[in-house]
């Protein structure tokens, strides 16, 4: 059997329909960073690598926890028979009450925040903000969509955005300004052009159906944000990290943005896994159907362990030539350096499909462990004297391979407490 012909069948219901959006967006992701990269000059292109990473961590962070709780929500209610309309009006509210404080404390702290991450561009502050706002508008939606087995239109929400991101950056290279702030903004208008050529199959495809409480939707999601905060914050920290402890090496900045965003090829991918994956753990759990849930899970990581495989040796072998190709990247990264980003990027991977697993059975507290340990282990070695280049890379795969242990341990935990009615089961008799 073929590498490819085993990642398909490994694959749950509903991916395929997703993957064609996820592999649009993911490349018009590389193509936007690469033409603003080829226009910016390397200070300019700084900038927008330090507002990408953040969208990408503390933006995620934020609010793919929403989706996720969605998800397994309305997954868990649809095999009730339930409609999902009293769901969406809720979660409406508490993503505003999640957006609100957010762009509230940027605003009361622009000075500062602009001056410690954009060299005191408060442009650029303003359009991180408005990319934080239309992302949590597109992952309420998602969440709804994936809830409910939708996957077709929540694969076009993906593919437009992705297609409008396209089109705005081959603009701006060709005609338009040729600005960080330019480039920025692209990240707010395609999603939201996206959202709105969506928003009536998701309003239309939430029925009514008897309401939920506050508890219900609440009940796990301060947990959540904090693990997804954690887990975004790993995948993207050595960006961050080189702009916290050497500012000045703008070169290595925008290196390492490239070099991750060539290694964050693989998790582009699992988005079209990721909502499938946890819909479907969520259905099972919810008929109970233990043996089915577990057998989704193994399936989950042998995909992404082929994933990793296939798209983690071409990254390793042409890292260093890549960069420079389509991001005009300094050469300041060895390929020493790209097998740490791989090997990372695969931990990360297997963290994402556990996780999920632990979020079904309800141990957010485990997860929220997990990614703390694997936090503390990847600070730890960011911090080791030598080469900042190469510790930022290795910390990210000490890191998250911290993370697999722990989880691979909460998942094989024997539960200490029944279940409460309506719950999905807390036990995996392997994994």
């Amino acid at each position: 059997m073929s590498r490819a012909v085993a990642l398909r069948g490994a694959l749950p219901p509903g991916t395929q329909a997703v993957a064609a959006g996820t592999v649009v967006l993911g490349g018009a992701s590389y193509l936007h960073l690469a033409l603003a990269g080829h226009s910016l000059p390397t200070r300019d292109m700084a900038g927008v690598s330090v507002l990408w990473t953040i969208l990408m961590s503390v933006g995620i962070g934020l609010f793919f926890p929403i989706e996720q709780e969605l998800t397994r929500i309305v997954a868990a209610r649809a095999v009730r028979g339930q409609g999902a309309g009293p769901v969406l009006r809720r979660a409406a509210l508490l993503t505003t009450g999640v957006l609100v404080p957010v762009l509230g404390l940027m605003a009361a702290a622009a000075r500062p925040l602009a001056g410690l991450l954009f060299h005191g561009d408060r442009a650029l502050l303003a359009a991180l903000g408005a990319a934080f706002a239309a992302m949590a508008c597109c992952y309420l939606t998602r969440g709804i969509l994936a809830g409910l087995g939708r996957f077709g239109a929540y694969g076009t929400q993906l593919g437009l955005d992705g297609s409008l991101r396209v089109l705005l950056a081959v603009g701006l290279a060709v005609a338009g300004p040729h600005s960080a702030l330019a480039f920025s903004l692209v990240l707010t208008a395609a999603p939201l052009l996206a959202l709105l050529a969506t928003l009536p199959v998701t309003v239309r495809a939430a029925r009514p159906g008897p309401p939920i409480g506050w508890s219900r939707l609440l009940g796990g999601l301060g947990l959540l944000i904090c693990s997804t905060l954690l887990a975004q914050w790993m995948v993207s920290a050595a960006v961050v990290s080189v702009q916290l402890l050497d500012a000045a090496d703008v070169d290595l900045i925008a290196a390492l943005l490239s070099a991750l965003v060539l290694a964050r090829v693989p998790i582009f991918v699992f988005g079209a896994l990721q909502a499938s994956l946890l819909s479907g753990l969520a259905s099972w759990a919810a008929q109970g159907q233990h043996a089915a849930f577990t057998a989704l899970l193994r399936r989950a990581a042998l995909a992404v362990a082929l994933l990793a495989l296939a798209l983690g040796l071409p990254a390793l072998a042409l890292g260093p030539w890549l960069i420079r190709l389509l991001f005009a990247a300094p050469s300041v990264l060895t390929r020493a350096d790209f097998l740490w980003l791989a090997l990372g990027t695969f931990c990360y991977l297997l963290a994402m499909v556990l996780g999920q697993g632990l979020i079904v059975l309800h141990r957010h507290r485990v997860q929220l462990a997990c990614w703390a340990l694997g936090t503390a282990v990847l600070v730890a070695v960011t911090l080791l004297p030598g080469g900042l280049a190469t510790l930022v890379c290795l910390a990210y795969a000490a890191g998250t391979a911290a993370t697999v242990a722990g989880m691979l341990l909460g998942l094989l935990r024997r539960p200490g407490a029944p279940e409460r009615a309506g719950e999905a089961p807390r036990t995996l008799d392997a994994v």
